[in-house]
């Protein structure tokens, strides 16, 4: 089966030059644009403007081209590629003859994967036993830790003592995103049917409400949403199982939440932004997580760490900080979910790729025994594995996320980050976690800005071009790559709503806490006020603006495949 990557062009820093009004916070007089005033078009997606009512769709070839498969697994990182090597694994074992195919939105395997990545290699191990011979990239291993609270000037030292979670004895140092692409090839070796550069856009379904697979997305559409001559529909692959491994804030997965009330029974997940441990649940609106950052390289602690050293690469991406109370319901007739999807991240351990390994090895295997179960009566025709969900809460990796469940929304009380660190001393190093109760959180971080009215601006100083650096030339060294002209995949349900409510009442968070300058609000072209201009080139994919914007009104869909960052082991 051979399929042709999407077309890639225009690289992000081109759009730069779109970029020239100053990013602080903006008069109300915004808020003289009222409801009833004629609002610019800024959404053309179908998923907004659906192509059965643009007469320019008329006459259009809508065929798609369909593949069968055992299993198809959406998501190249950690968690996909240990489900599709452990499927293979044991199908080699057993003498059994699956067919494996894994779609994944990058260019190439590793070039979206982002992490501070010091890596617990015990789920590694398991799958990869001979890791060493076959070279894999663990190169590094850590031989000291240091732990500390910053103040203004100083730093205060912190012991780290045996048994706390951020103890990394024995794990390693890596670049993640090479760690991936050394997986991807080992994924390849036995058998696995990899695409790189095809993003899954649409979930599929059987007439019985079951996941039926997933459909890639559709190439040669224009900025305004009409048809190129170049349009070809995108591909089905059609599954007896899907396992979704989309990492943090899936698109695919936001949909499977709705569709069969996966979360009805858990927490609202909580997120970080990762630049620096930035909570996305932060209620002040002028607050910037990359000045935030910038900030904090210039701390005195900090700083001689960096003095002398060149800037090579930048990226960022969210993380599930919700811990045990925030995993949705895992399975589905058709499908399941894995990794940082639904979040398995150890927040105190910073941690997530050893327990999104062994998640997807877990699925792994509880999908193997069902495909090779000749007596299975299935109720519906996409399998429903329950299995799974029962293996993962018997496995270590719920017990290591249920012992450090209450440390993350202990940060919440009126001590803050100090009350959680009381609390992980008390209940954890002495308790291990064992306490007879469940903290919760405090609601979605949508929900957490205050108004600015309510609110101090931020002054951050300048970048000094050493240590800090301005937004637009971090973005350019993130290889984001986007074709320009096809519809902005930052998608909003209502083109009114960001000036109308994010700007009037929250001075547009989103032109802060975007960490790519995809959002500025710039004058209209004729009368007062602003409008919102969504710089989709820009975006690195990291779906902060799906997971802060107050109004909700933005929804990230994947863009053309083969578009966005393009990592080098970051």
């Amino acid at each position: 089966m051979s399929l042709p990557l999407a077309k890639m062009s225009c690289p992000a820093y081109q759009c730069f030059q779109a970029l020239k009004i100053k990013k602080h916070h903006l008069p109300l007089c915004a808020a003289r644009w009222s409801s009833t005033s004629v609002v610019p078009r800024i959404t053309t997606h179908y998923t907004i403007y659906p192509r059965n009512k643009d007469q320019r769709w008329e006459g259009v070839n809508m065929e798609r081209f369909a593949e069968e498969a055992d299993v198809v697994i959406v998501g190249a990182g950690p968690a996909g590629l240990s489900a599709a090597v452990r499927l293979k694994q044991l199908a080699t074992e057993h003498g059994k003859d699956i067919r494996v195919c894994l779609v994944e939105k990058a260019a190439q395997i590793g070039a979206h994967t982002l992490s501070g990545a010091c890596l617990d290699p015990c789920a590694f191990e398991e799958l990869f036993p001979d890791w060493k011979e076959k070279g894999a990239p663990l190169k590094t291993p850590v031989t000291e830790d240091r732990f500390g609270i910053l103040t203004e000037k100083y730093r205060i030292p912190v012991p780290i003592l045996p048994g706390l979670p951020m103890n990394n004895h024995g794990n390693y140092i890596v670049r993640l995103g090479h760690l991936v692409s050394w997986m991807g090839e080992q994924a390849e070796a036995v058998g696995v049917e990899v695409y790189p550069g095809y993003a899954a856009a649409e979930v599929l379904f059987h007439e019985d409400g079951s996941v039926k697979g997933v459909a890639t997305n559709d190439v040669g559409i224009q900025k305004d949403g009409a048809p190129k001559t170049t349009f070809e529909r995108g591909l089905e692959l059609h599954a007896k199982v899907t396992v979704f491994a989309e990492g943090c804030h899936g698109h695919l997965a936001k949909q499977l939440y709705k569709k069969f009330d996966l979360r009805a029974s858990c927490d609202p997940q909580t997120y970080g932004i990762g630049l620096k441990e930035v909570g996305l649940d932060y209620q002040n609106p002028y607050l910037s997580p990359f000045r935030e950052f910038q900030r904090w390289k210039h701390h005195p602690s900090i700083r001689p760490t960096l003095e002398e050293g060149k800037r090579i690469a930048y990226g960022a991406r969210a993380l599930n900080e919700g811990g045990l109370q925030s995993v949705p319901k895992l399975t589905f007739p058709g499908g399941l979910l894995i990794g940082c999807s639904p979040g398995f991240m150890n927040v105190p351990k910073i941690k997530g790729t050893h327990t999104a390994m062994k998640s997807g090895s877990l699925a792994a295997e509880s999908v193997f025994k069902q495909l090779t179960d000749e007596n299975l009566q299935s109720k519906t025709t996409g399998l429903h594995v329950t299995e799974y969900e029962d293996n993962l809460k018997k496995s270590w990796v719920w017990k290591e996320l249920y012992a450090v469940r209450n440390i993350r929304p202990s940060c919440h009380g009126f001590l803050g980050i100090y009350g959680g660190m009381i609390y992980t001393g008390i209940f954890y190093w002495i308790f291990r976690g064992m306490e007879p109760w469940t903290l919760r959180h405090k609601g979605f971080d949508c929900d957490q800005l205050k108004p600015a009215k309510d609110c101090t601006p931020i002054e951050y100083p300048k970048p000094d071009g050493q240590i800090s650096f301005d937004l637009l030339s971090s973005v350019a060294l993130s290889g984001t790559n986007h074709e320009h002209d096809q519809p902005a995949h930052l998608t909003l349900k209502d083109d009114s709503i960001p000036v109308n409510r994010n700007l009037s009442i929250y001075d547009g968070p989103e032109q802060r806490f975007c960490p790519a300058g995809v959002y500025e609000f710039v004058p209209l072209e004729q009368g007062d006020g602003y409008r919102l201009q969504i710089n989709a080139q820009n975006c690195v994919h990291c779906k902060t603006c799906d997971i802060k914007d107050p109004s909700q009104n933005i929804n990230w869909v994947v863009p053309e495949g083969g578009g966005g960052p393009a990592y080098n082991g970051m």
